[in-house]
């Protein structure tokens, strides 16, 4: 068996092609809808994430700004920051790029943020509505791969769903998630007793460890779904070599960026077990920046009473 690939790229398309015909009929009642980013330090990842945010933004026709403070910024100075944002009409999203400098507390500021305007669905009301079954904003990441299942035609009904990885932005709310579309869900993490036994359960396994390569062909059910959320550098050429061998792409990136990006799935042998599998990169991460552009229309549309149309 060789695992059917699923294409994130493809279905995050689609999503961007709705988000932006809704904002073009927006523009046309007068409404742009806008979204502030906060970046707060140097992290690269979190640079480079920033600015496909705001490309994306860009694209769909949604006014987006970015404001950028020093590693050293004060508490004071961001909480302030957050305060005037919610105080703006104008602004209909809020995003603050995660993780935050020490010693600044990401849960205290993600707090601060307006419900209403938390188009990452962080803050503890949209947590609590979406564990309630009655979601306003769902965190994009796992938004995104129910979005990619659904167009997968993967069924999810009565189906043994096992997510490894119990964060606050991935593996909790896709729990919840997967529940509400009635699945039998298993939440697993670094703590579970015979790991790859309880992930050979699953008719769909959701791997969002932050270990790479963590989930081999033995963690895997023949014919099971997998959707590798995981996103790691890895930098050591013998690595590279054992997971990938043969790959000329992955040693031409490793050569001239110093890394290669690996999920926590390993491809090759899942893929001769799977009956589907996302890569990486090209799977998942397209879908987060489409979910959060989504999010933003949506609530653009609610603070006017508007249908969200996306």
């Amino acid at each position: 068996m060789t695992a059917t690939i699923l294409d994130g790229a493809a279905v995050a398309a689609a999503m961007r092609e709705r988000v932006t015909a809704r904002v073009r009929q927006l523009v046309a009642l007068g409404v742009v809808p806008r979204l502030e980013v906060i970046l707060v330090g140097d992290h690269p990842a979190s640079q480079v994430y920033v600015a496909s945010k705001g490309k994306a933004c860009e694209k769909a026709g949604i006014r987006s700004a970015t404001h950028r403070l020093a590693a050293a910024t004060r508490a004071a100075e961001l909480a302030g920051l957050i305060a005037g944002l919610n105080a703006d009409a104008d602004v209909d999203g809020i995003l603050l790029q995660m993780p935050l400098p020490p010693p600044l507390d990401g849960r205290t500021f993600l707090d601060l943020i307006d419900p209403a305007r938390d188009v990452d669905g962080f803050h503890p009301t949209n947590v609590g509505l979406l564990h309630q079954g009655r979601p306003a904003f769902v965190p994009c990441t796992p938004a995104g791969v129910l979005e990619l299942l659904r167009v997968a035609s993967v069924p999810l009904e009565g189906c043994r769903a096992v997510v490894l990885g119990r964060s606050e932005i991935v593996g909790k709310p896709m729990a919840a998630l997967l529940l509400a579309r009635h699945a039998t869900v298993t939440v697993c993490h670094s703590r579970t007793r015979d790991l790859a036994a309880v992930c050979r359960e699953a008719d769909v396994l959701v791997a969002a460890a932050g270990r790479p390569a963590l989930v081999t062909a033995d963690f895997v059910k023949p014919g099971a779904a997998v959707v590798d959320v995981g996103v790691n550098r890895v930098e050591d050429a013998a690595t590279v070599a054992r997971l990938y061998p043969g790959d000329e792409e992955r040693r031409t990136q490793l050569a001239v960026k110093g890394y290669t990006l690996v999920g926590d799935v390993d491809f090759n042998s899942v893929r001769e077990v799977a009956g589907a599998l996302t890569p990486v990169p090209g799977g998942v991460g397209p879908l987060t920046i489409a979910g959060l552009l989504a999010n933003t229309v949506a609530a653009a549309c609610r603070r006017r009473g508007l249908e969200t149309g996306a």
